[in-house]
């Protein structure tokens, strides 16, 4: 990893990024929901993108990038992103982009939670009074008299739920298998188990629906190559709190687009839920 003030500056510009990226692919949801686009089609497009992203590898490598002892973890792996991307696409349909956002960041709560019974790995203080604050602002944003859609915030929470399964099994996994292999079974199964959902949902498209759900399978797959370059080139706990600023544009443009404005509750609520998902993200950053 390339270490000092040079490496974290590239490194927070790269995470930098990959939050706009996450903020445009927010953004595509709400407009390809808006237009009446499935979110089973929309789901299949980002799957299909994931495995034409690695369609040079397999070309390169041909069958031998799928070589693996560990079938079934990848499995879980695939199945994880699979539902994750289900649960989080439909999520912006009855919810603002700024709360669909945050609610989002639970995800590291509930991978705080099981990285102990599930990885052994030991919970710090730290760790734990983040996670704390995380469901207090979730409890925040649920106060008895909310607008917030209660089936949009099960499906968040959802999202951020099996979200731990793919944090978790790729631990696991990166201390066998190589990077191309763990994206190529992605790709393969994210795609294959879309495709039945995606046929069955489908709707006529015009040539502008057809244009966004080609533009989100193909920068979408770019997130995780921003976030995998930044945490090379720059040191992990100055570089993660950069990626939470995704909830900054998307609350921006969820406004000026759409009009979108949540109340003073709901901002309390978020607020204290990024506040623990960076009191867990640094301290995640230094453990290792």
């Amino acid at each position: 990893m390339q270490q000092g003030v040079s490496g974290n500056l590239r490194g927070g510009a790269l995470m930098a990024a990959a939050a706009v990226l996450f903020a445009a692919e927010a953004l595509a949801i709400r407009w390809m929901t808006a237009h009446g686009i499935p979110v089973e089609v929309q789901v299949f497009a980002r799957s299909l993108g994931q495995l034409f992203w690695v369609a040079p590898i397999i070309a390169a490598s041909g069958l031998a990038v799928f070589r693996t002892q560990r079938a079934p973890l990848h499995l879980l792996r695939g199945a994880s992103s699979l539902l994750t991307w289900g649960f989080y696409y439909a999520s912006f349909g009855p919810l603002d982009l700024a709360t669909a956002t945050v609610l989002s960041f639970t995800n590291v709560m509930f991978t705080t939670l099981l990285a102990g019974p599930v990885l052994g790995e030991k919970v710090d203080r730290w760790r734990w009074a983040g996670t704390i604050a995380g469901f207090v602002g979730v409890a925040v944003m649920l106060r008895p008299g909310t607008t917030v859609s209660g089936v949009g915030v099960a499906l968040a929470v959802a999202s951020a739920v099996t979200w731990c399964g793919i944090t978790l099994s790729s631990r696991v996994l990166a201390q066998s298998e190589r990077n191309t292999t763990i994206m190529a079974w992605v790709g393969l199964v994210t795609t294959l188990g879309s495709a039945p959902f995606a046929a069955m949902a489908w709707v006529p498209l015009g040539l502008g629906q057809i244009a966004m759900l080609l533009a989100v399978a193909g920068f979408a797959p770019g997130i995780i190559w921003l976030i995998t370059s930044a945490y090379r080139h720059g040191e992990a706990s100055a570089i993660a709190p950069f990626q939470y600023l995704r909830l900054i544009v998307v609350a921006a443009f969820g406004w000026a687009i759409f009009g979108e404005v949540p109340d003073g509750w709901t901002w309390l609520g978020a607020a204290v839920i990024l506040a623990g998902a960076v009191v867990i993200t640094v301290a995640e950053a230094r453990r290792r």
